[in-house]
Protein backbone atom coordinates (compact mmCIF):
# COMPACT_ATOMS: atom_id res chain seq x y z
CA UNK A 1 0.00 0.00 0.00
CA UNK A 2 1.07 3.58 -0.64
CA UNK A 3 2.37 5.52 2.33
CA UNK A 4 0.86 8.98 1.99
CA UNK A 5 3.38 10.66 4.32
CA UNK A 6 6.42 9.26 2.52
CA UNK A 7 4.91 10.05 -0.87
CA UNK A 8 4.20 13.63 0.14
CA UNK A 9 7.60 14.11 1.80
CA UNK A 10 9.35 12.74 -1.29
CA UNK A 11 7.34 15.06 -3.51
CA UNK A 12 8.45 18.02 -1.41
CA UNK A 13 12.09 16.86 -1.29
CA UNK A 14 12.22 16.53 -5.07
CA UNK A 15 10.71 19.97 -5.59
CA UNK A 16 12.95 21.67 -3.00
CA UNK A 17 16.18 19.66 -2.87
CA UNK A 18 18.57 20.04 0.02
CA UNK A 19 21.74 21.99 -0.70
CA UNK A 20 25.10 21.38 0.96
CA UNK A 21 26.81 24.19 2.83
CA UNK A 22 30.17 24.14 4.60
CA UNK A 23 30.05 25.89 7.96
CA UNK A 24 33.35 25.99 9.84
CA UNK A 25 34.44 22.93 7.87
CA UNK A 26 31.32 20.88 8.61
CA UNK A 27 29.00 19.76 5.83
CA UNK A 28 25.40 20.79 6.58
CA UNK A 29 22.23 20.23 4.60
CA UNK A 30 20.21 23.42 4.06
CA UNK A 31 16.87 24.33 2.56
CA UNK A 32 16.48 28.09 2.23
CA UNK A 33 12.91 28.63 1.06
CA UNK A 34 9.99 30.97 1.47
CA UNK A 35 9.84 34.73 1.12
CA UNK A 36 13.28 36.38 1.33
CA UNK A 37 12.15 39.78 2.67
CA UNK A 38 10.02 38.29 5.47
CA UNK A 39 11.13 37.35 9.02
CA UNK A 40 13.20 34.17 9.11
CA UNK A 41 12.37 30.91 10.87
CA UNK A 42 15.09 28.32 11.51
CA UNK A 43 13.83 24.72 11.78
CA UNK A 44 16.05 22.19 13.58
CA UNK A 45 15.00 18.51 13.51
CA UNK A 46 15.47 15.78 16.05
CA UNK A 47 17.60 12.66 15.79
CA UNK A 48 15.29 10.93 13.32
CA UNK A 49 14.75 13.60 10.74
CA UNK A 50 16.39 15.66 8.08
CA UNK A 51 15.27 19.23 7.52
CA UNK A 52 12.46 18.03 5.28
CA UNK A 53 10.74 16.33 8.23
CA UNK A 54 9.06 19.73 8.64
CA UNK A 55 7.81 19.77 5.04
CA UNK A 56 4.19 20.34 6.01
CA UNK A 57 5.03 23.45 8.03
CA UNK A 58 7.44 24.72 5.35
CA UNK A 59 4.81 24.51 2.64
CA UNK A 60 2.12 26.13 4.80
CA UNK A 61 4.34 29.02 5.93
CA UNK A 62 6.60 29.68 2.93
CA UNK A 63 4.41 32.50 1.64
CA UNK A 64 4.72 34.33 4.97
CA UNK A 65 8.27 33.64 6.19
CA UNK A 66 11.78 32.94 5.03
CA UNK A 67 12.47 29.41 6.24
CA UNK A 68 15.82 27.74 6.82
CA UNK A 69 15.50 23.99 7.46
CA UNK A 70 18.74 22.23 8.33
CA UNK A 71 20.15 18.71 8.42
CA UNK A 72 23.05 17.90 10.73
CA UNK A 73 26.63 17.26 9.63
CA UNK A 74 28.52 14.08 10.50
CA UNK A 75 30.95 15.72 12.94
CA UNK A 76 30.74 18.12 15.85
CA UNK A 77 28.33 18.46 18.73
CA UNK A 78 26.09 21.00 20.42
CA UNK A 79 28.80 23.60 21.04
CA UNK A 80 30.28 23.33 17.55
CA UNK A 81 26.90 23.27 15.86
CA UNK A 82 25.89 26.42 17.73
CA UNK A 83 28.81 28.30 16.23
CA UNK A 84 27.92 26.82 12.85
CA UNK A 85 24.45 28.32 13.18
CA UNK A 86 26.01 31.71 13.87
CA UNK A 87 28.04 31.27 10.67
CA UNK A 88 24.89 30.24 8.81
CA UNK A 89 23.11 33.43 9.80
CA UNK A 90 26.16 35.48 8.80
CA UNK A 91 26.35 33.80 5.41
CA UNK A 92 22.64 34.34 4.82
CA UNK A 93 22.77 37.99 5.87
CA UNK A 94 20.48 37.49 8.87
CA UNK A 95 20.96 39.30 12.16
CA UNK A 96 18.33 37.21 13.97
CA UNK A 97 15.83 34.40 13.44
CA UNK A 98 12.95 32.72 15.17
CA UNK A 99 14.12 29.21 16.07
CA UNK A 100 12.10 26.02 16.39
CA UNK A 101 13.92 22.89 17.49
CA UNK A 102 12.37 19.52 18.24
CA UNK A 103 13.92 16.87 20.51
CA UNK A 104 17.70 16.99 19.85
CA UNK A 105 16.97 20.11 17.82
CA UNK A 106 15.20 21.62 20.80
CA UNK A 107 18.29 21.10 22.94
CA UNK A 108 20.48 22.72 20.30
CA UNK A 109 17.98 25.57 19.92
CA UNK A 110 18.04 26.22 23.68
CA UNK A 111 21.84 26.26 23.73
CA UNK A 112 21.99 28.55 20.70
CA UNK A 113 19.46 30.93 22.27
CA UNK A 114 21.26 30.94 25.61
CA UNK A 115 24.69 31.64 24.13
CA UNK A 116 23.56 34.05 21.41
CA UNK A 117 20.34 35.63 22.70
CA UNK A 118 20.64 38.63 20.42
CA UNK A 119 20.19 36.33 17.42
CA UNK A 120 16.89 34.77 18.57
CA UNK A 121 13.51 36.43 18.22
CA UNK A 122 11.35 33.59 19.55
CA UNK A 123 12.60 30.26 20.86
CA UNK A 124 10.21 27.37 20.18
CA UNK A 125 11.38 24.46 22.38
CA UNK A 126 9.45 21.41 21.25
CA UNK A 127 9.28 17.84 22.61
CA UNK A 128 12.69 18.31 24.13
CA UNK A 129 14.89 17.97 27.21
CA UNK A 130 16.01 20.37 29.93
CA UNK A 131 19.21 18.45 30.73
CA UNK A 132 21.23 15.49 29.48
CA UNK A 133 22.27 14.43 32.98
CA UNK A 134 21.71 10.68 33.31
CA UNK A 135 21.06 10.19 29.62
CA UNK A 136 24.14 7.97 29.28
CA UNK A 137 22.54 5.39 31.57
CA UNK A 138 20.00 4.47 28.90
CA UNK A 139 20.43 2.86 25.49
CA UNK A 140 21.51 3.81 22.92
CA UNK A 141 23.42 6.50 24.82
CA UNK A 142 24.89 3.93 27.22
CA UNK A 143 26.72 2.33 24.29
CA UNK A 144 30.06 3.32 22.82
CA UNK A 145 28.57 5.33 19.98
CA UNK A 146 31.81 5.32 17.99
CA UNK A 147 32.23 1.54 17.89
CA UNK A 148 28.77 0.03 18.43
CA UNK A 149 27.67 -1.78 15.24
CA UNK A 150 25.46 0.54 13.22
CA UNK A 151 23.00 -2.30 12.66
CA UNK A 152 22.63 -2.55 16.43
CA UNK A 153 21.90 1.18 16.73
CA UNK A 154 19.42 1.13 13.86
CA UNK A 155 17.71 -1.97 15.26
CA UNK A 156 17.17 -0.20 18.57
CA UNK A 157 15.24 2.54 16.82
CA UNK A 158 13.35 -0.11 14.92
CA UNK A 159 12.19 -1.88 18.08
CA UNK A 160 10.96 1.32 19.65
CA UNK A 161 9.15 2.46 16.52
CA UNK A 162 7.57 -0.93 15.93
CA UNK A 163 6.23 -0.94 19.48
CA UNK A 164 4.74 2.52 18.87
CA UNK A 165 3.08 1.29 15.66
CA UNK A 166 1.59 -1.68 17.51
CA UNK A 167 -0.02 0.57 20.10
CA UNK A 168 -0.88 3.37 17.62
CA UNK A 169 -1.94 1.66 14.37
CA UNK A 170 -3.33 4.96 13.10
CA UNK A 171 0.28 6.25 12.94
CA UNK A 172 1.60 3.40 10.80
CA UNK A 173 2.57 5.78 7.97
CA UNK A 174 4.61 7.93 10.35
CA UNK A 175 6.42 4.91 11.76
CA UNK A 176 7.32 3.72 8.26
CA UNK A 177 8.68 7.18 7.44
CA UNK A 178 10.80 7.19 10.60
CA UNK A 179 12.03 3.65 9.97
CA UNK A 180 13.20 4.84 6.57
CA UNK A 181 15.11 7.67 8.25
CA UNK A 182 16.68 5.37 10.84
CA UNK A 183 17.32 2.64 8.28
CA UNK A 184 19.67 4.62 6.07
CA UNK A 185 18.23 7.90 4.85
CA UNK A 186 20.20 9.39 7.74
CA UNK A 187 23.72 8.22 6.93
CA UNK A 188 25.71 6.27 9.51
CA UNK A 189 28.20 9.04 10.46
CA UNK A 190 25.37 11.54 10.74
CA UNK A 191 23.34 9.24 13.00
CA UNK A 192 26.31 8.57 15.26
CA UNK A 193 27.03 12.31 15.50
CA UNK A 194 23.42 13.09 16.46
CA UNK A 195 23.40 10.51 19.25
CA UNK A 196 26.80 11.62 20.53
CA UNK A 197 25.75 15.27 20.49
CA UNK A 198 23.08 14.62 23.11
CA UNK A 199 25.13 12.11 25.10
CA UNK A 200 27.96 14.63 25.49
CA UNK A 201 25.80 17.74 25.42
CA UNK A 202 26.66 20.73 27.64
CA UNK A 203 24.40 22.07 30.33
CA UNK A 204 22.03 24.70 29.02
CA UNK A 205 22.60 28.40 29.67
CA UNK A 206 19.78 30.68 30.73
CA UNK A 207 17.69 32.38 28.06
CA UNK A 208 15.49 35.29 29.12
CA UNK A 209 14.00 36.10 25.72
CA UNK A 210 10.64 35.16 24.29
CA UNK A 211 9.92 31.41 24.65
CA UNK A 212 7.16 29.09 23.47
CA UNK A 213 7.12 25.44 24.55
CA UNK A 214 5.42 22.56 22.76
CA UNK A 215 4.93 19.06 24.15
CA UNK A 216 2.66 16.02 23.96
CA UNK A 217 0.90 14.07 26.69
CA UNK A 218 1.72 10.76 25.02
CA UNK A 219 5.33 11.47 24.06
CA UNK A 220 7.14 8.15 24.68
CA UNK A 221 10.56 9.83 24.89
CA UNK A 222 9.83 12.92 26.98
CA UNK A 223 8.02 11.91 30.20
CA UNK A 224 5.75 14.23 32.15
CA UNK A 225 8.41 15.16 34.72
CA UNK A 226 10.78 16.26 31.97
CA UNK A 227 8.06 18.22 30.18
CA UNK A 228 7.34 20.07 33.40
CA UNK A 229 11.05 20.68 33.99
CA UNK A 230 11.42 22.21 30.52
CA UNK A 231 8.57 24.62 31.24
CA UNK A 232 9.91 25.43 34.71
CA UNK A 233 13.34 26.23 33.31
CA UNK A 234 12.23 28.27 30.31
CA UNK A 235 9.16 30.06 31.75
CA UNK A 236 7.42 30.25 28.37
CA UNK A 237 5.11 33.06 27.36
CA UNK A 238 2.82 30.34 25.99
CA UNK A 239 2.93 26.56 26.56
CA UNK A 240 1.18 24.37 23.98
CA UNK A 241 0.22 20.86 25.02
CA UNK A 242 -0.93 18.22 22.53
CA UNK A 243 -3.27 15.71 24.16
CA UNK A 244 -2.02 13.24 21.57
CA UNK A 245 0.67 13.43 18.91
CA UNK A 246 3.57 11.45 20.35
CA UNK A 247 7.09 12.68 19.74
CA UNK A 248 6.30 13.98 16.25
CA UNK A 249 3.13 16.12 16.46
CA UNK A 250 4.31 18.24 13.53
CA UNK A 251 3.90 15.13 11.34
CA UNK A 252 0.69 13.64 12.73
CA UNK A 253 -1.16 16.89 13.57
CA UNK A 254 0.42 19.31 11.09
CA UNK A 255 -2.38 21.88 10.81
CA UNK A 256 -2.58 22.30 14.58
CA UNK A 257 1.22 22.53 14.81
CA UNK A 258 1.39 25.12 12.04
CA UNK A 259 -1.31 27.09 13.85
CA UNK A 260 1.09 27.52 16.79
CA UNK A 261 3.67 29.17 14.56
CA UNK A 262 1.08 31.30 12.80
CA UNK A 263 -0.34 32.52 16.11
CA UNK A 264 2.98 33.22 17.79
CA UNK A 265 4.52 34.94 14.75
CA UNK A 266 1.37 36.95 14.00
CA UNK A 267 0.79 35.44 10.57
CA UNK A 268 -2.54 35.83 8.82
CA UNK A 269 -3.09 32.16 8.02
CA UNK A 270 -6.44 30.40 8.44
CA UNK A 271 -6.32 27.30 10.59
CA UNK A 272 -7.31 25.69 13.89
CA UNK A 273 -7.77 27.92 16.92
CA UNK A 274 -5.88 26.99 20.08
CA UNK A 275 -8.01 29.36 22.13
CA UNK A 276 -6.95 31.95 24.71
CA UNK A 277 -4.52 31.46 27.55
CA UNK A 278 -0.85 31.00 28.31
CA UNK A 279 -1.11 27.22 28.71
CA UNK A 280 -3.39 25.66 26.11
CA UNK A 281 -4.08 22.14 24.97
CA UNK A 282 -5.79 20.24 22.16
Amino acid sequence: MTNSLITDRNRFAAAAPEERLLLNGRDWGIRDTGTPDRPALLLIPGTLGRGDIFWQQIEALSGHLRILAISYPDTGGIREWTEDLVSLLDQKGLTSVHVLGSSLGGYLAQYFAGTHPEKVGTLFAANTLHTVNGLDANPPYSLDLETAPIDHLRAGFGRGLTAWADSHPDQKDLVELLLEEAGGRILEPELRARLAALKHGPELPTFTGRVVTIDSADDPLIPQAMREAVRDRLRPQTAYHFLWGGHFPYCVRPALYTAILARELNLDIPGPDWGPGTMVEQ
